[in-house]
């Protein structure tokens, strides 16, 4: 534990020190990653804590990065104090209607209706005026809190959004690892292994998937939020159900049960697309980089079944203190 916790604060202190040595390019493309790392954590959340597998993330993603964008005035930046709680909420609303109603289903099915959901949304802001249809919308004015005149956090420039998006990262860790070790936590893991016996003990089943279900979008929202602040445009894209297979890659590719594993995962995947982007080291095979990830991929699925996240490091064998010399020659 004392090893586990270690390695998650070095993890965490080589981040925040990161742009000393990164440079602009750098930076921005770990802010990427930390942005992706929180919506992976999200599907986490449901397939390897609670084992739904959901085709739909890509929904609460997109609609809370839609709302950041929609609900900021035309003519000065909006507070980042109401702006935050209001995409989130959206996000969480749509979870709760989608959840109440897919959460009945079970298997393929559960899949299947997420996934229709998913593309409902994706199809509000593809066919209609609402979300600037195909050509997506622009963001005017990052947020930011300003308790006068002057800005107290600019959101705008790169830093101050690095170190943003780094410390949502390590809250959204920390509040999924402390959840997961309350009764909450236990009762997911239960229904994961066996909910036909959790639910003959007492437990409703249902309202815990649910509320699972709605937490998980509220965290994908908060990552769309970030998503649009970042890019300052939002597309019809980031509700498209690839988005919704990229972060499950992630996530299996991290290991599923681990939250540790879905930034893993997060942060392999993204580096291996830029790795097979590259021109500099493929030519023009870069341009068919999917192939690329693709084999990496399913190479890693096949070396690594527990994903990234299983790797664990051989121990020298303990001396029994009680054993003689002669032995332990």
């Amino acid at each position: 534990m004392r090893t586990h916790g270690a390695v998650l604060a070095a993890a965490a202190l080589a981040l925040a020190l990161f742009p000393l040595v990164g440079g602009k390019f750098g930076v921005d493309f770990v802010a990427k990653i930390m942005i992706f790392a929180v919506f992976a954590l999200s599907l986490e959340l449901l397939v390897g804590q609670v084992g739904l597998v959901c085709f739909g993330q890509a929904a609460f993603f997109g609609i809370a990065a839609y709302a950041t964008v929609l609900l900021t005035p035309k003519g000065a930046p909006a507070s980042l104090l109401w702006l935050l709680p209001a995409a989130v909420s959206m996000s969480a609303l749509y979870a709760l209607f989608m959840g109440s109603l897919s959460i009945r289903t079970r298997g393929v099915y559960f899949i299947m209706v997420t996934l229709a959901f998913s593309q409902m949304a994706y199809y509000v802001v593809h066919d209609t005026p609402l979300g600037g249809g195909t050509d997506g919308i622009y963001l005017d004015y990052v947020p930011t809190i300003f308790p006068g005149s002057t800005a107290l956090l600019d959101l705008g420039r790169p830093l101050p959004f690095y170190y943003f998006a780094l410390a949502t990262l390590a809250a959204v860790f920390a509040f999924l690892a402390v959840l997961l070790r309350s009764r909450f936590g236990r009762a997911l893991a239960g229904i994961r292994v066996n909910e036909q016996r959790m639910r003959a003990a007492g437990f409703s089943t249902y309202a815990y998937k649910l509320s699972a279900f709605v937490i998980s979008g509220a965290v994908a929202g908060l990552a769309g939020f970030l998503f649009a602040m970042k890019d300052g445009f939002v597309n019809p894209e980031l509700m498209g159900w690839h988005l919704s297979g990229t972060v499950l890659m992630m996530i299996i590719l991290g290991g599923l049960g681990h939250l540790q594993g879905a930034v893993l995962g997060a942060f392999a995947f993204s580096l291996l697309e830029e790795f097979f982007k590259s021109q500099a080291i493929f030519g023009e095979f870069s341009k068919h980089w999917s192939l690329g990830v693709g084999v990496a991929i399913i190479t890693c699925v096949a070396l690594l079944p527990r994903g990234l996240a299983g790797i664990r490091f051989a121990r020298a064998p303990r001396l029994d203190p009680q054993m003689n010399a002669d032995e332990r020659r």
